[in-house]
C-alpha cells in the first residue's frame, strides 16, 4: 500500500505543480507578457480566461483516458497522462512572448493549456482509482483521501519555486526567471514516469480483466447505467471545483490588482490555505471511514454556502490579518472537506468496469465548469465595481452540492467498491456482466 499511495500521490502532486504553476503565472506575469497591449484590467481577465481555456478539454481527457483506464488498465493511462502534462508545461517554458511573435504567442499559449487540461482530465480519477482499489475496506476514506493532497503539495511546490525566482529585480524576472518553474517539469516529469513504471496494476482491474468483463464502450454503459448518479456527482463536486477556483487563482489576482494588497499578502494566504488543507484532508478521509462519506461532505458544502458573505468581507476589508483569516477558514470548513472523499465517495459509487470513465466524466465535467469561475469572478467585479455578486455565486454552488450529495446514497458501508445503489441501478437497467 505505501507503494502504490507514493505512485499516485507523487504524481498527483507533480501533475498539480504543473497546472497550479499556469494559474500562478497567469495571475502575475502572463497579463504583462502575453496581454501587454491592453488595459490592465481587461489583460488580467484575458489572463484568467486563457487559465479557464485549460479546463476545457479536461472532460475530453475524461473519456479519452478514461476509456484506455477501463479498457487498457490504469496504469497504462496514468503514465500516458503524465507525459502530456509534463510536456505541455515545459513547453510553455520556452515560448515567445507577444513582442516576439506577436498575437501567435497567445494563441501557442492557449493551445499548450489546453494540452495540459487534456492529461489532468484524465489524471484525477486515475490517481484516486489507483488507491482506493488497492485500499482495505475499512480504509478506503483514509487512502482515498492522500492523492488528494496532491492539489495543495503540488500548489505549495508551484509557489515555493516560483518565489525562488520573483527576488530577480522585475525586468530579469518577466524576461526569464518565471520560466526556469515550466523547464523544472522536464526533472520532474523523468521522476513520476520512474516511480508510477514500477506500480501493480488494481486488483479491481484485474478482476474485470480476468471476468472477461471489460466494456467496449464504458462511456455509453456508463451514460446507460449510471445516468442519475454521474448526474449527482456532477452537481456534488460542483461547489468544491468552483469556489476552490474563488479561494486561489481569482484571490490572488483579485487581492493583488484590484485591492492593491502586496502580493506577499495573497500568495501567504494561498499558502495558509494550501498548508491547513494539506493537513485536514486525511483526518477528513479518515473520519469518514468511521461516520460515513455523505455528512462531512453535506458540512463542506453547507460551509461554502454559509461562509460566502463574510469570506469577502473579511478580504475587502483591506486588513492583512482579515484576509489571511478568511483563507485559513475557507481551508478548515469548506472545499478541503468536499474534496479529502471525493476519491473514495465518487469511486464507491461506480461499478469496477466503467469506473475510470464514470468518475472523470462526472468530475471533469464540473471542473470544466470551474475552470472559467475565475474570469467570471473578474468580470463580475469589473462589472459591478465591486465584490458583490461573488458571494451568491458562492452560495449557489454551495447550495447545488449539498443538494447533490443529500440525494446520493452513503457508500461506506458497501462492502466492494460499486456499492448498492450503482448494483441496484445496473439490475434496473437489464441483465449486466459481475462487477466484481
Amino acid at each position: 500500500m505505501r507503494q502504490v499511495i507514493a505512485a499516485s500521490l507523487s504524481g498527483a502532486a507533480l501533475e498539480w505543480y504543473d497546472f497550479n504553476l499556469y494559474g500562478l503565472s497567469a495571475a502575475l506575469v502572463f497579463n504583462k507578457l502575453f496581454f501587454p497591449d491592453v488595459d490592465p484590467v481587461l489583460g488580467t481577465l484575458a489572463s484568467l480566461a486563457t487559465f479557464g481555456v485549460g479546463f476545457v478539454l479536461r472532460p475530453l481527457g475524461a473519456l479519452v483516458f478514461g476509456h484506455l483506464g477501463d479498457r487498457v488498465g490504469r496504469k497504462q493511462s496514468l503514465v500516458a497522462t503524465m507525459l502530456i502534462i509534463g510536456s505541455g508545461t515545459a513547453l510553455i517554458g520556452v515560448l515567445p512572448d507577444y513582442r516576439a511573435i506577436g498575437v501567435w504567442a497567445p494563441i501557442l499559449l492557449v493551445v499548450l493549456r489546453m494540452v495540459q487540461g487534456l492529461g489532468l482530465g484524465g489524471e484525477w480519477a486515475g490517481a484516486s482509482l489507483l488507491a482506493v482499489e488497492h485500499a482495505p475496506r475499512d480504509r478506503r476514506g483514509l487512502w482515498g483521501s492522500i492523492p488528494q493532497t496532491g492539489a495543495p503539495i503540488g500548489y505549495l511546490l508551484a509557489i515555493g519555486v516560483t518565489s525562488l525566482f520573483t527576488v530577480l529585480p522585475e525586468e530579469q524576472f518577466l524576461s526569464w526567471g518565471w520560466r526556469i518553474p515550466f523547464l523544472l517539469s522536464v526533472l520532474l516529469m523523468g521522476v513520476g514516469l520512474l516511480v508510477r513504471r514500477t506500480i501493480a496494476e488494481t486488483p479491481d482491474f484485474q478482476r474485470v480483466q480476468s471476468e472477461g468483463a471489460r466494456e467496449k464502450s464504458p462511456l455509453m454503459t456508463t451514460l446507460r447505467t449510471y445516468p442519475r448518479t454521474t448526474v449527482l456527482a456532477f452537481g456534488a463536486r460542483l461547489g468544491e471545483a468552483c469556489s476552490s477556483q474563488i479561494y486561489q487563482p481569482f484571490v490572488i489576482a483579485y487581492a493583488t490588482n484590484t485591492l492593491d494588497y502586496p502580493p506577499y499578502v495573497a500568495l501567504t494566504g494561498v499558502v495558509l490555505y494550501n498548508v491547513l488543507g494539506l493537513l485536514l484532508m486525511p483526518v477528513v478521509g479518515s473520519l469518514s471511514d468511521r461516520i460515513g462519506r455523505r455528512p462531512p461532505y453535506l458540512a463542506g458544502s453547507a460551509f461554502v454556502a454559509l461562509s460566502a458573505f463574510p469570506y469577502f468581507w473579511l478580504v475587502d476589508s483591506g486588513s492583512t490579518a482579515a484576509a489571511w483569516t478568511a483563507m485559513a477558514l475557507a481551508a478548515l470548513g469548506g472545499a478541503v472537506c468536499m474534496s479529502s472523499i471525493q476519491g473514495s465517495f465518487f469511486t464507491e459509487l461506480f461499478g469496477a468496469r466503467v469506473r475510470y470513465s464514470a468518475l472523470g466524466i462526472a468530475t471533469q465535467a464540473s471542473a470544466m465548469v470551474a475552470g472559467f469561475i475565475p474570469a467570471l469572478a473578474a468580470a463580475l467585479v469589473a462589472g459591478a465595481g465591486s465584490s458583490w455578486p461573488l458571494p451568491l455565486l458562492l452560495t449557489a454552488v454551495g447550495i447545488i452540492s449539498f443538494i447533490s450529495a443529500w440525494l446520493l446514497s452513503e457508500t461506506r458501508e458497501h462492502t466492494e467498491t460499486g456499492g448498492h445503489e450503482a448494483l441496484c441501478e445496473e439490475s434496473s437497467t437489464g441483465p449486466s456482466r459481475p462487477t466484481h
